[in-house]
């Protein structure tokens, strides 16, 4: 068996199948599939789903990859696994070969041998294979290839040896091998008396390496099989576990995919790895976390409270926690996730590219989340110490309920340090937590109040839906099939009345995909009633809302319908501008900013978009000038219906979380944009006459908003900056175009002023450092001291104990600031001491008493807290600890 690296081995695979006529496929970025186990990734099936089904084709019958992915979601949640075994993980990389059409079970069988054995030299006696129970051709076939014998192939049932995507889709039987470890790796059932179930066995002597899917049907929703147009080929090898095998550890960590990362980890802790068992888990846990965050946030997943950007978050947050355990009270994460791009930018170029967005948008998330963090820990410490008992004590829902309503700490995060302390967190405690939870919500419910009602369309069950015109026509003739005034049905609303209004056809578009609904008019013989707004009830009504204006309207009437034509037109202007702007953030930015919400109203737009840090000055140039260059050229706009599986295969992009039917509206703007979209758009680009941004910010956490005008309501925008510009510029008695030259000279001399301010704040703080100095007491025969300097922030009291510890040779120093109302607190013990005395311990009592928290390393620690009335008792503490050690 031949020691190779991780990398070799990935390259080996690769290689002996492109020997073998097989193309070599780029991975796939990690984005949701089908599959319940890869939460995130484009695993091969789910990449080459298509084809298996024979909906499309490729210039290539056979293919070989080494596939990220993400396990972390599904119907095999055990984030908490990972760390605390030698084979979870988050991330890992999945090496793969697929047949479509072209070789079946014979080839794959004997192609998946002659790598283990003649390759990777992996021992033949140590390789067993399982088949589905009644697949006699994949047992046949190991006995002709591998020359097993019978014993050496188990058949299993659907559970182990039937492969499916989801509950739907394409499946089949599987073959998979088993590598022995070994006899003396422990097994429970021979604990119990009971032999051992060889590959069949949960224990560590078998471990499974590969997995050979052969592609053979398609299931439907009725869960009936039927046989694919060309059986295929998918298989897939751990990438972790063979290095585990080849390199010879115990643990996919130890191999030198993952043990480079962890050494770096390790020497950021200043702790040796191996040397206790619980920080081993946590700088494992950092390890794998790293990997996955880097590459779900290069592949555009960011941290949210939804779906993708949810399981990121805890992620990351588990993460954090682990770097908490292990002394870790800065931001270390983003500098993680940068070693992971040193690591393994090699095999995955595209990380490396990406990093700046990376670290940004991962630190953002670590200062964001930090006080909440050590607030639950505190919390979850005093709990633990109040109830301190025996081991596996139960967890109060209502506490659980109060750490995440009052403190906002994840439930998830809190079992996982409940488990860590001894404690359970039974079945009983998650429904005291729902109850809370529930009766929060009924709370919530009890005191919303809401601008407008549900409309009361009571008795409407039977009305046919309403057939929109509105993209061919502003007016149309229709007849009013019901009217509803103040939640109940009226047959007649007169002059000065306002309702809602139900016609069997409209020119009106009802408000949906964040375009506002249309105004208008509508009349009838007797009376008119101006539209004040369209919207959608259910999903067939469109509801006029209208007050009438002259006479009256009856149900039943034949009326004339009108759209507000100029509003239209303000709609479509910023509409197809939206368009035009999610593909140039895609030019500009990458292809990871993801829709989150949009506004089209008749004078602005507003788009949100996933994106992880703050769009530069220079990119939002980019994005206007690529935005108004579409719309010098003119490009018509095309909107057109088709299936949803075709407009999906061109490209088209569709809403997250949206619901579509089998046929589906297109917009198409040239080559440059192809969006699934139901609302009004403009001719051609070239009305838009001029696009502008006015603003950009954030509006969530990995949420990025831009706002913008166009038309006429840019024109405006332009002139009013125009107008500011020179009203700046007669106040500095300059000329316009000299005012930044001006702003930037004045700034600059502010600048030097706050810098000699800077100088003489840190003489004084020396000044004082070296009076703190004579002020030290002797306690239990160490050299002490605690003291209060208001107005310094965190940086200048780490100045002034570094000076004071330096002064005193050998000591204890905590000291604390008021500043804007928070307080903050250093405390720092010369080397020599660390052995008796440790920083992070003495600081947390006395952040405690001032409603605070923090830690740090045995020599140097910061807390922060909310009570500065009680700092000088806090600081008082720090000569009682020191006494009583």
């Amino acid at each position: 068996m031949t020691t190779r690296t991780g990398n070799e081995i990935r390259e080996a695979f690769l290689r002996f199948f492109e020997r073998h006529g097989h193309t070599r496929v780029r991975s796939s970025p990690l984005v949701p599939g089908d599959d319940p186990t890869l939460l995130f990734t484009n695993a091969g099936m789910v990449q080459f789903k298509g084809v298996f089904l024979g909906e499309e084709r490729r210039d290539y019958r056979r293919a070989t990859t080494c596939q990220k992915c993400v396990r972390a979601g599904g119907k095999h949640n055990d984030l908490e696994n990972v760390g605390r075994t030698a084979r979870h993980h988050t991330f890992f990389e999945m090496l793969g070969n697929f047949s479509f059409g072209d070789y079946f079970k014979a080839d794959a069988i004997a192609f998946a041998w002659e790598c283990l054995t003649r390759d990777y030299g992996l021992p033949p006696d140590r390789l067993w294979a399982t088949v589905f129970t009644d697949d006699d051709d994949a047992f046949a076939l190991w006995k002709k290839v591998a020359g097993f014998g019978d014993d050496r192939i188990l058949r299993l049932g659907e559970k182990d040896n039937f492969w499916a995507m989801g509950d739907t889709g394409p499946c089949g039987p599987c073959s998979e091998i088993h590598f022995h470890q070994g006899n003396h790796r422990p097994c429970a059932e021979e604990a119990a008396g009971r032999p051992c179930l060889g590959p069949a066995c949960d224990c560590d002597r078998w471990l499974e390496i590969w997995n050979l899917v052969f592609m053979q049907f398609n299931r439907d929703a009725s869960g009936a099989l039927t046989p694919l147009p060309r059986p295929s080929i998918d298989t897939g090898l751990g990438l972790e576990r063979v290095a585990a095998v080849l390199q010879g550890t115990q643990s996919n960590f130890d191999t030198d995919l993952l043990r480079p990362l962890i050494d770096r980890i390790e020497s950021l802790v200043g702790t040796r790895y191996g040397a206790e068992a619980d920080n081993d888990v946590s700088m494992r846990v950092i390890a794998d976390h790293a990997r996955a965050t880097a590459f779900l946030v290069a592949d555009g997943v960011t941290p949210s409270n939804e779906w993708r950007g949810y399981v990121l978050r805890r992620i990351m947050r588990r993460a954090m926690r682990h770097g908490r355990m292990l002394g870790l009270h800065e931001p270390f994460l983003w500098k993680a996730v940068q070693w992971v791009g040193q690591i393994m930018g090699g095999a995955y170029p595209e990380l490396p590219a990406e990093l700046p967005r990376v670290q940004s948008a991962v630190r953002a998330e670590e200062e964001r989340f930090a006080e909440t963090l050590d607030v639950g820990i505190e919390k979850i410490r005093e709990y633990v110490e109040a109830h301190a008992g025996p081991r596996g004590r139960g967890v109060e829902g209502k506490f659980l309920f109060t750490l995440y309503d009052t403190y906002g700490f994840p439930t998830d995060l809190a079992q996982e340090a409940f488990a860590d302390a001894g404690f359970t967190v039974s079945d009983a405690t998650m429904r005291e937590f729902e109850a809370e939870m529930e009766q929060q919500r009924e709370r919530a419910r009890a005191g919303a109040s809401f601008a407008e009602g549900p409309s009361a369309l009571e008795g409407l069950a039977g009305l046919p839906e309403t057939e929109f015109l509105g993209y061919d026509t502003l007016t149309a003739p229709a007849k009013i099939l019901a009217m509803v005034v103040d939640g109940r049905r009226k047959r007649e609303i007169t002059e000065g009345e306002e309702g809602e209004v139900i016609l069997d056809r409209t020119p009106l578009y009802a408000e949906s995909g964040g375009q506002q609904g249309d105004t208008g008019a509508i009349t009838g013989r007797a009376g008119q009633a101006r539209v004040l707004d369209t919207v959608k009830r259910g999903t067939g009504f469109f509801v006029h809302r209208v007050k009438v204006v002259r006479g009256g309207l009856r149900e039943g009437e034949e009326v004339a319908v009108a759209v507000e034509s100029p509003r239209r037109l303000g709609l479509a202007l910023h509409h197809t501008g939206t368009h035009l702007l999610h593909a140039a953030l895609h030019r500009i930015l990458g292809t990871h900013p993801t829709q989150a919400g949009s506004l089209v109203a008749a004078d602005r737009l507003r788009f949100d978009f996933s994106h992880g840090s703050q769009v530069k000055d220079r990119e939002i140039e980019q994005i206007e000038d690529l935005v108004n260059e579409k719309v010098r050229d003119d490009i018509h706009v095309s909107p057109f219906w088709t299936e949803l599986d075709a407009a999906l295969r061109m490209g088209a992009i569709a809403m997250f979380g949206e619901k579509y039917g089998p046929r589906v509206r297109v917009v198409k703007i040239g080559d440059f944009s192809t969006e699934l979209c139901g609302g009004t758009h403009l001719d051609t680009t070239g009305q838009i006459g001029l696009f502008k941004v006015i603003d950009e910010g954030a509006v969530a956490s990995g949420v990025r908003r831009i706002e913008a005008v166009t038309g006429a309501a840019a024109l405006q925008h332009v002139g009013r900056e125009e107008a500011a510009l020179r009203e700046a510029a007669e106040i500095l008695k300059i000329a316009p175009l000299e005012v930044p030259k001006r702003l930037q000279k004045l700034i600059d001399e502010q600048k030097a002023l706050e810098k000699q301010l800077g100088v003489l704040e840190a003489r004084l703080a020396r000044t004082r450092a070296e009076e703190l100095v004579s002020a030290a007491r002797e306690v239990n025969g160490v050299a002490v001291l605690a003291a209060r300097l208001d107005g310094l922030d965190a940086d200048g009291l780490r100045a002034v104990v570094d000076t004071v510890r330096d002064r005193l040779g050998s000591g204890i120093v905590c000291v604390g600031s008021v500043l804007d109302g928070k307080i903050s607190l250093v405390a720092a013990v010369t080397k020599d001491l660390t052995g008796r005395f440790h920083a992070g311990k003495i600081i947390q009592p006395v952040a405690k008493a001032v409603g605070g928290g923090g830690g740090g390393r045995p020599d140097l620690a910061q807390a922060g807290g909310k009570d500065p009335a009680r700092l000088d008792e806090a600081l008082g503490l720090v000569y009682d600890l020191v006494a009583k050690s």
